[in-house]
């Protein structure tokens, strides 16, 4: 096999695992009633990319202290999160399905130690990056070569303390923090650059002293190759934007915002694992 078969057969089986862990995420807000669907659906290959690719993490040793910290910071995110995780083998698959269910330890939101590979509670926005610059400093002070992966929504970006942690984050020259922003072009009322000036959004990020990239964040060759330039050598943090479709992988749902809190009924799960290629 050369070298470009490899690779392509490599990103199939990417986006082969992103495709199956879409429809569990779509059956998963089906069975609990949870909402966030089209969110969770717009992070996947971003998510698959990172564990499957970039992450140096090991499921069979969560806690390892040498191990690479990835934060969702976009909480309202988690199923896509959860079911991440339990392809990834840190946690049975099973499990899934008890997603937003009484008693569950997968709530709407990653509560603190839920469950295997979580690293922190997130979903009251604008908090995960502050918290990962925090690891990365930490892991400064005490020698340690880990890396911090903080997935942000574009929404998310109305933050203060979002740019509060960007601008400490340069100041300290803290090369091992990278942020990801899922510019899905959505949030809860509509559309992001109509809600806040998000626009320039690179340059944004470069003003405030971070090596900054765009990137399709579907595209898993993309992902891959940016994911894993880091750090870049600048000595800054790195920001990437990754543009990607609320709702992405099924035609009913992408770009519309009703999905950020509308539940699929039976019907529709059907239908969309048959656009997945699942049934």
């Amino acid at each position: 096999m050369n070298k470009i078969t490899a690779m392509n057969n490599k990103f199939y089986e990417l986006e082969s695992t992103a495709r199956h862990i879409r429809g569990k995420i779509i059956e998963m807000s089906h069975k609990s009633g949870a909402a966030h669907l089209g969110s969770s659906l717009s992070c996947v290959d971003i998510l698959v990319a990172l564990y499957w690719n970039v992450l140096s993490i090991n499921p069979d040793n969560p806690s390892d202290p040498d191990r690479d910290r990835f934060i969702l910071s976009k909480g309202h995110a988690a199923s896509a999160l959860f079911a991440t995780l339990a392809f990834k083998g840190f946690f049975p698959v099973n499990v899934l399905d008890t997603f937003a269910m009484p008693g569950s330890r997968l709530e709407e939101h990653p509560g603190p130690n839920c469950i295997s590979g979580v690293e922190a509670a997130t979903g009251s926005l604008g908090h995960g990056l502050p918290l990962g610059i925090g690891m990365a400093l930490s892991g400064r002070i005490q020698k340690q070569a880990y890396r911090i992966f903080a997935l942000l929504s574009d929404g998310e970006c109305n933050e203060g303390s979002v740019w509060e942690a960007a601008m400490f984050a340069a100041g300290q020259h803290l090369d091992n923090v990278l942020t990801i922003i899922d510019f899905n072009k959505w949030q809860a009322t509509g559309r992001s650059c109509e809600v806040m000036a998000h626009e320039p959004l690179k340059e944004k990020w470069k003003s405030f002293g971070w090596s900054a990239y765009e990137i399709d964040g579907h595209n898993m060759s993309e992902l891959v190759d940016a994911l894993n330039n880091f750090p870049d050598g600048s000595g800054r943090p790195v920001a990437v934007i990754a543009h990607t479709v609320k709702g992405k992988g099924v035609s009913f749902m992408e770009d519309d915002n009703n999905w950020h809190y509308r539940i699929p009924d039976e019907q529709e799960v059907i239908n969309a694992k048959k656009e997945l290629g699942l049934l």
